[in-house]
């Protein structure tokens, strides 16, 4: 069966001829070594070029990234090696190599140490740690040397191919090479050692239009691959998938199975030769050089393939080998949140029959099923012993320890008992484009999700969506259903189902079989069930768990991470990153019973486990109690003064806020709490709010309304000697204090406001004033300054100003109600004359 890997091309760039690419480790960079001398850098996630400079006027048929110096290194058909910093550009060191043209270059993975091969048939190290100095000569090849690659298995160890038609494996600490490897009729010009695995091969290719395989312990050749029609130029096992991919001079690229050697896949992107292929470790992208430009393809999924049990037990499949991991052995009081655990591998690792798409621990823990490559194994899961096997696109596991189904193709699901016993074959009514396990046996078809009784078959109800992935409760009732936009919480009523008679089922099967509990638009990449808490990583790479409507973010990840589940003994979440390594959160698991128990209203049940959850979680779980509804059980768990205050006013209990507000010390709460002192009546307590905050506005406007003449005095004086001029003001004229109110506007030099004030409310003071007004103006404006007139000098120019002064030796005070204070905003007050002719 084929591996069905999905092939996507992430960037295609036209160019000159690409002669080498390289992929940054870290970033998403492919280097282009080009036939007129350039080198480009692409961004193979945005498709953008990033970087581009000319190295010489000669073909560049070589280029490498060495990340830890910030270097690209090339060697090209000016005999030299050319170092650059890739972030400015600038060229750090030059080296006149060889004799010749150089073909290929190798940076050894952990030392400062380059090897360059070449057309004069040497190879060559050098140290840039020496200033490039020329170390060794490797001397044996009697042709153009073309390709070297360091042994990943043993970084001493490296091989070279050569036009000799021989592969020679050398040691770094001697010149002269420990074996050779013939079989070729004619020139060897490319190489590769595989990653994984302990098979010690390295792969060929030739002239002579063969791909080989070779053993190079036994030394000897294993496997042979034909297919294409003109020489090979590029091989390369890939370090994370169980293929191999080889380029050739007829234009195609072929993947091939790593462990049948059946040709998988053959790409054709009409860009004339191929001469370059490179991967990644770590990753499933590939870049590929043509005649042409350059092509840059992800293969396959790059999610781990993993499952843990119940009780911590995880089994993952890395480099097709399957390693089992026992968090049992982990000391729970030295792990941290989000540091990287340190597990060992426990027992000796099996390797995997098929390259898995899927692996899955069944309910009870006792049996892991992996599948992939059109085929399916049952191994248990202590010793990882064969079970049981067959034929499967796809394969769940059902309610019953034993019990599972397969997707046979795209219109046929088998159904098995007791893990042999065929129950039940069927064909879908709208075909099946995939299957999920659970309460009830999932399929997908292209626009519906189609739910089905796991022991009659029966259609319990069809959905109109897109699914990408189905998780069930562990008790059975919730469900969420995620789509590449959203996901949907679902709860399934069995007892409905069950007490409907099959008269009451509709086309699109029982009605009243789910219930929506709530819609979220958060596309999910891993999830779990924990009671009614729906666990989840997103594609924000955040970790939420989502209940009763609430989304609570438990921590914001650095990359991608998968949700390895929930193990309650230890109260922590788990979670693994593409390299499989091992993370966990603190997550009580009393907190999510409790939670559980709120969103079932079983109160009674929630008030016994809160004595069970530490403290430190009360506040979270207050706010979870807010929004449920149940604010008066909020406050009597709260323990945040701030969430306590707010809660407190909710609920009215004004006398309870004002010792919160004490303790808070914050000029807003006292705020808040006041205007709900106003809308509850409570004005007295209003006002020492006010009084807390030197509210003088709100005081004035709480006295004044009241007709409280002393307080409004009072206030007057306060504010004054608080510098709060304007409420000051407005008190003293409100009290019929016209000379204080006259001194403010002096204090604070507005003169002309004082000169009109004092004509209008004291006239005594007029020349007073004028001559302050007079000596203010003289300073800028002298003419200006002689135009004011003082009543006291000239009266012909005031003839109402002597009745004036009577009036305000008659009597001083005016009604109180001939001021009319008119409130602009909440801060401003205008006042204005209540005209005096009526007196």
């Amino acid at each position: 069966m084929q591996l069905k890997l999905d092939i996507r091309r992430t960037l295609t760039a036209r160019s000159d001829r690409v002669k080498c690419v390289d992929l940054h480790p870290t970033e998403p960079w492919m280097l282009v070594s080009l036939y007129n001398g350039k080198i480009h850098v692409w961004n193979h996630q945005n498709q953008q070029l990033i970087k581009t400079f000319e190295v010489c006027s000669s073909p560049v048929r070589a280029g490498k990234f060495i990340a830890r110096k910030n270097w690209i290194i090339t060697g090209s058909d000016d005999y030299r090696i050319t170092v650059f910093n890739y972030n400015t550009l600038e060229r750090q060191h030059v080296v006149d190599a060889h004799m010749d043209y150089i073909r290929c270059l190798a940076v050894h993975p952990t030392l400062p140490i380059v090897l360059s091969g070449s057309d004069d048939m040497t190879i060559k190290m050098w140290n840039w740690d020496k200033n490039w100095a020329c170390q060794k000569v490797f001397d044996g090849h009697s042709h153009y040397v073309m390709q070297i690659v360091f042994n990943p298995k043993d970084n001493n160890t490296f091989a070279s191919a050569s036009l000799d038609k021989t592969i020679k494996i050398w040691q770094l600490a001697s010149s002269i090479p420990n074996f050779t490897l013939e079989g070729h009729v004619n020139g060897i010009n490319c190489l590769d050692y595989t990653h994984a695995g302990e098979k010690p091969y390295l792969i060929s290719g030739a002239d002579d239009r063969l791909v080989k395989i070779w053993d190079y312990q036994n030394r000897s050749c294993v496997q042979s691959l034909d297919g294409h029609t003109k020489n090979i130029s590029a091989v390369a096992f890939h370090p994370e998938l169980p293929i191999i991919i080889t380029g050739s001079e007829d234009g195609t690229v072929k993947i091939w199975n790593a462990n049948t050697y059946s040709l998988e896949n053959t790409l054709n992107y009409g860009l004339e030769r191929a001469w370059t292929i490179c991967c990644l470790k770590g990753s499933n992208m590939v870049g590929i050089g043509f005649d042409d430009g350059c092509v840059m393809i992800r293969l396959g999924k790059e999610d781990p393939t993993f499952s843990m049990d119940e009780g911590g037990k995880i089994v993952w499949i890395k480099h097709s080998e399957m390693q089992m991991i026992n968090l049992k052995q982990l000391a729970i009081e030295d792990i941290k949140d989000g540091e990287r655990l340190n597990l060992s591998v426990k027992g000796d690792t099996k390797s995997c029959e098929v390259f898995a798409n899927t692996l899955a621990h069944n309910s009870n823990g006792r049996y892991v099923a992996v599948c992939g490559e059109g085929e399916y194994i049952i191994y248990t899961a202590m010793a990882l012993r064969n079970k049981a096997y067959g034929s499967a696109l796809e394969f769940v596991w059902g309610i019953e320890p034993e019990d599972f189904a397969i997707r046979e193709s795209a219109t046929t699901v088998k159904v098995f008992q007791k893990l042999t016993k065929e129950k039940k074959s069927f064909k879908p009514e709208l075909g099946a484009d995939g299957i999920y396990g659970g309460t009830l046996l999932g399929v997908r078809s292209a626009n519906h999700l189609t739910f089905y009784a796991w022991d009659t078959l029966e259609l319990v109800r069809r959905i109109e969506i897109q699914p990408k992935g189905v998780f069930w409760g562990g008790n059975g009732e919730m469900v969420a259903i995620t789509t590449e936009e959203s996901f949907y919480v679902l709860k399934y009523n069995a007892s409905v189902v069950a007490e409907a008679s099959e008269e009451g089922r509709a086309e699109d099967g029982y009605e009243d079989a789910f219930e929506v509990v709530g819609e979220v638009a958060e596309n999910v990449k891993t999830a779990t069930w924990v009671g009614d808490c729906f666990i989840y990583s997103n594609s924000l790479n955040r970790l939420n768990y989502y209940v009763g409507g609430e989304i609570v973010t438990i921590s914001h990840l650095d990359r991608p991470h998968y949700i390895l589940g929930y193990i309650p003994r230890d109260n922590r979440i788990y979670l693994c990153d593409k390299e499989l390594n091992v993370l966990s959160y603190s997550l009580h698991l009393s907190v999510l019973d409790f939670e559980t128990s709120v969103m079932r209203k079983d109160i009674q049940n929630a008030q016994q486990l809160l004595p069970t959850i530490p403290q430190s979680y009360y506040t979270k779980i207050a706010h979870f109690l807010e929004k449920q509804g149940f604010v008066s059980q909020a406050l009597s768990v709260s323990t945040d003064p701030d969430h306590k205050f707010d809660l407190a006013l909710q609920l009215s209990k004004l006398d309870l806020a004002v010792e919160l507000a004490r303790e808070i010390g914050s000029d807003q709460k006292w705020q808040q709490l006041a205007d709900c002192s106003i809308l509850s009546g409570r004005l007295d307590l209003a006002e020492k709010c006010y009084e807390a905050t030197q509210d003088f506005g709100a005081l004035l406007v709480l006295s004044s309304s009241s007709g409280n003449l002393d307080k409004v005095s009072k206030l007057a004086e306060v504010a004054h000697r608080a510098r709060k001029f304007n409420v000051a003001f407005t008190a003293y004229l409100l009290t019929q204090q016209n000379l204080k109110a006259l001194n403010i506007l002096v204090e604070t030099n507005k003169l002309p406001d004082a000169a009109f004030f004092a004509r209008t409310y004291l006239p005594s003071e007029v020349p007073r004033v004028t001559q302050l007004w007079k000596a203010e103006q003289q300073k800028t404006n002298a003419k200006v300054a002689q135009g004011i007139a003082d009543p006291s000098e000239y009266t012909n120019l005031f003839p109402s100003f002597e009745e004036s002064l009577r009036w305000e030796r008659v009597d001083a005070t005016f009604s109180f109600g001939h001021a009319v204070c008119t409130m602009v905003g909440r801060w401003s007050f205008v006042f204005t004359d209540v005209s005096r002719s009526h007196l």
